[in-house]
């Protein structure tokens, strides 16, 4: 399907998600903060990402580093004031870069006062503004469901003898989305960001907004198995992606579209078929963009990687607009998973597929997951599930801004170690070498801006061959083949409309200019963006 040039930003633009924590720190206390943020707005800029997304940056206890927020208004004082994401706006707007919060609305912290409230007694007026419920008939938890962190996802509450449910850890509380009035808070605390001049929102874990009234059993996970999350005992049929959900998205796409050219994106880790539900029942009913994270999740294969693509372009609504996610905070890093060799390949993926692409900070020039040592980890989830590879410290390192110390992101120690590479893996020393990934990535934005075929033409599947995947992007007139080498044998490929054109963008620097005819050969780890001819 071909779109015409009336494009909104967050159809043609890339989004790039910033870990504040880790991201530049202005004061030297060793964590990332919003003024560091600011000081590095030309990066964005220079990059040529125009949408910055930000994970929270609101007062919090810390208990998982701002995902439980005890005040949705404000801004964490480690981080910064009100005045400075005031001032990071205007940066940015003035850069025409836009600005994505995020919001929490499954769960507070406990220290916020709409918990503390609820939990003074059974009668308090905010009592049902979060999920309580008697002990079982052996004085147990009321159910079986588990959190995503391990453990029961029901917390007792001894002062009032009723437990809460948390679905990540006990002191982030679930809130109750089928009172109303939880529901007009929260489009209140929506409304207060818009009316600031935020141009979207990054909605923390979507699908666990409505639980199943009567507070059934999840059903036993036969696939489980030890050395799998504790989470993944049950399979989630009742604690999450209930039908009611949707007409809470509803409701929330209705409070954004009383502003102007807002977006609205929801995580969402759920198989294909059920994300795209979360599009709405009708158009403008749902999200703009439901996260697609199955690039995370699929294996590094051409005949994998070719069945997701088509599998997803088949199940889009009529309005749906696709969009792709190959790294973010809670997921190792892309080198971890697919290796060194392929990280150019992954950046011609993510950035020449039908939709909106998401990067994360430090994707850029390939930043690794680092080894935390034991005594500096972080994650509350490595120290409940210790051993089984679910801590997220790894992929939320310092960004690696120089060869300095703590690679120029801090003058003082920092709160994650910084990455054993960065004297020579970090911005400044990659900015001018033109054959490396962070330069490639740059030259690869600025020709999908610039080139309508890129960024909002139609997908067109070509062939796979082994570990070789070929798909065509066009609008009107021009075309470009992508032709991906996912394994480390070289391919010749062949298809039955012969490929002529020349190589505009490729990992082998050496190719760029290349005249293409048929058969196309590609080397090992080989990635090429060819103008068709």
């Amino acid at each position: 399907m071909e779109v015409s040039h009336t494009l909104k930003w967050w159809q043609k633009d890339i989004i790039y998600q910033v870990y504040p924590r880790s991201f530049k720190d202005s004061t030297g206390n060793g964590i990332g903060d919003l003024p560091g943020i600011i000081e590095k707005a030309d990066y964005f800029k220079w990059l040529g990402v125009k949408a910055v997304w930000l994970s929270p940056v609101y007062p919090s206890p810390m208990k998982d580093f701002g995902y439980d927020i005890s005040d949705y208004r404000a801004i964490h004082p480690t981080l910064g004031t009100m005045e400075n994401l005031d001032h990071l706006l205007h940066e940015l707007h003035k850069r025409e870069i836009k600005l994505i919060m995020d919001l929490v609305p499954n769960h507070t912290s406990d220290a916020h006062e709409w918990f503390m409230e609820a939990r003074k007694s059974k009668d308090n007026p905010k009592r049902d503004w979060y999920i309580w419920a008697d002990p079982s008939d052996d004085g147990g938890p009321p159910n079986n469901w588990r959190s995503e962190f391990g453990g029961s996802a029901w917390e007792l509450d001894s002062h009032t003898g009723q437990y809460y449910c948390h679905s990540f850890l006990k002191e982030q509380p679930d809130l109750n989305w089928y009172n109303p009035e939880v529901r007009e808070a929260m489009w209140d605390v929506m409304r207060f960001w818009l009316k600031k001049g935020v141009d979207g929102f990054r909605v923390d874990v979507l699908w666990y907004l409505i639980k199943d009234k009567l507070l059934r059993n999840n059903p036993p996970n036969p696939e489980w198995h030890e050395g799998m999350p504790d989470h993944d005992k049950l399979i989630a049929a009742f604690s999450n992606d209930q039908p009611e959900v949707h007409d809470v998205v509803e409701e929330m796409r209705r409070v954004v579209d009383e502003f102007t050219d807002r977006l609205i994106i929801g995580e969402i880790y759920l198989p294909v078929d059920k994300l795209v539900m979360y599009y709405g029942k009708e158009p403008n009913a749902g999200v703009h963009l439901p996260f697609n994270f199955h690039l995370v999740s699929t294996e590094w294969d051409a005949q994998q990687i070719n069945q997701l693509v088509s599998t997803y372009e088949g199940a889009l609504p009529a309005e749906g607009w696709p969009n792709w996610v190959l790294g973010n905070h809670d997921k190792a890093r892309i080198k971890a998973r697919i290796g060194k060799d392929q990280l150019f390949n992954a950046a011609l993926l993510l950035l020449t597929l039908r939709g909106t692409p998401t990067m994360y900070y430090g994707d850029e020039i390939g930043m690794e997951d680092v080894e935390i040592p034991s005594e500096k980890i972080q994650d509350p989830r490595e120290f409940r599930e210790p051993g089984i590879g679910v801590g997220r410290d790894p992929q939320r390192t310092p960004m690696q801004w120089d060869g300095s110390k703590n690679a120029g992101f801090s003058n003082d120690e920092p709160w994650l170690p910084v990455g054993s590479d960065y004297q020579t893996n970090n911005v400044k020393n990659l900015s001018d070498k033109p054959h490396e990934l962070l330069l490639f990535y740059r030259k690869l934005i600025a020709l999908r801006q610039k080139e309508p075929a890129l960024h909002g033409g139609s997908y067109h599947p070509v062939g796979v061959k082994d570990q070789l995947m070929c798909y065509k992007r066009q609008y009107k007139e021009t075309a470009f083949i992508i032709a991906l080498n996912m394994g480390n044998t070289d391919i010749s490929f062949t298809h039955s409309n012969p490929i002529h054109g020349v190589v505009e963008i490729a990992s082998n620097h050496k190719r760029v200019g290349e005249k293409i005819k048929s058969p196309l050969h590609v080397k090992g780890n080989e990635g090429l963006l060819i103008r068709i001819s």
